[in-house]
């Protein structure tokens, strides 16, 4: 694999060349805390690289800002603490290294323990990144159990964030579509083109999904619901669906793609399809987002619930 780090030409994807997430350098990043969770995310991580032929980056964050702080007034002596952190992170990754070549013996891994808050350092890594994956356990359902460091990263990280989930105790899903949310807005935009690489690179069809009254409080493409039936608003909807969709399809010709337009409730249709989907493909932002709210209602619910991995796209 080539360590360029120079653009590279026409990406194979179709996405423009300057674009740091498909440069032939660029890894795959996965965080780890030594939970089933982040076993799961290696295990994700590593099928992804190997198959795409990139190196993986395993690092753990020890956040050492926050240590002194959480030890004043307990009469613990900092130093051996931090020593002993030192250690244990180094054990974790060693361990989460060990899972990933069993995965896949050839894969070129590298491994990093950092001082640093580990929000801030996989969003750091995210800028570069091919990919930055987090993991979930099965069954977690509420914002509130799953980490700060989680949704930090979903929310600030940049290009595509991937939290693995899973049906069962330790595999996702390995067949059926990718299905992404298709909504108009600049992220959702980010999200098809990378719904139809990853379609592309797993030999899968697509799935999109469109549900026209959660946009614009009810307005899409100059027409008010309101006062048209469902069916042509449906119909409507489903021809400029098909427009939305034409260049990205004509850039990965190969892949099957279906089109579900839903008259309401995107997080509920695509809640359903998760329980087969191998993979659902969200923007960061939905269109009536707030400028600062970088997580959108949708990503948010799907982070939470979904039954299969899911991928949150930002807008470089």
């Amino acid at each position: 694999m080539s360590d360029s780090n120079s653009p590279i030409g026409p990406d194979p994807d179709g996405l423009p060349a300057a674009d740091p997430h498909r440069l032939t350098s660029a890894v795959v990043v996965v965080g780890i805390d030594g939970t089933e969770a982040a076993d799961l995310a290696v295990r994700w991580a590593a099928e992804t690289a190997a198959r795409r032929g990139r190196g993986l980056h395993i690092t753990h964050g020890l956040d050492l800002r926050a240590m002194p702080s959480a030890v004043h007034g307990h009469g613990v002596a900092l130093s051996p603490l931090i020593d002993e952190f030192r250690v244990r992170g180094t054990d974790l990754v060693d361990a989460a290294r060990r899972l990933a070549h069993e995965m896949s013996p050839e894969l070129t891994i590298t491994t990093e323990v950092s001082e640093a808050n580990p929000a801030e350092l996989l969003v750091r890594h995210s800028r570069t990144a091919h990919l930055v994956v987090l993991g979930v356990r099965p069954g977690v359902g509420t914002l509130r159990h799953l980490g700060s460091t989680l949704l930090a990263v979903v929310a600030h990280g940049r290009g595509a964030v991937v939290v693995a989930r899973a049906a069962g105790p330790t595999r996702p899903h390995r067949a059926g579509p990718v299905v992404v949310g298709v909504d108009g807005s600049a992220a959702g935009e980010a999200a098809v083109g990378a719904a139809f690489a990853e379609a592309a690179d797993r030999a899968t069809d697509l799935v999109a999904v469109h549900a026209w009254s959660d946009l614009d409080f009810g307005e899409f493409a100059g027409y008010d619901f309101l006062d048209i039936p469902d069916e042509e608003m449906t119909a409507a909807e489903m021809a400029l669906l098909t427009q939305r969709l034409a260049g990205w399809h004509e850039k990965f010709p190969d892949v099957g793609v279906t089109r579900e337009v839903y008259p309401s409730d995107a997080r509920t249709h695509l809640m359903e399809w998760s329980k087969t989907a191998q993979l659902i493909v969200v923007g960061s932002r939905g269109r009536g987002g707030f400028r600062g709210l970088l997580f959108g209602s949708t990503s948010n619910s799907l982070v939470q619930h979904a039954l299969c991995p899911v991928m949150v796209v930002h807008p470089d």
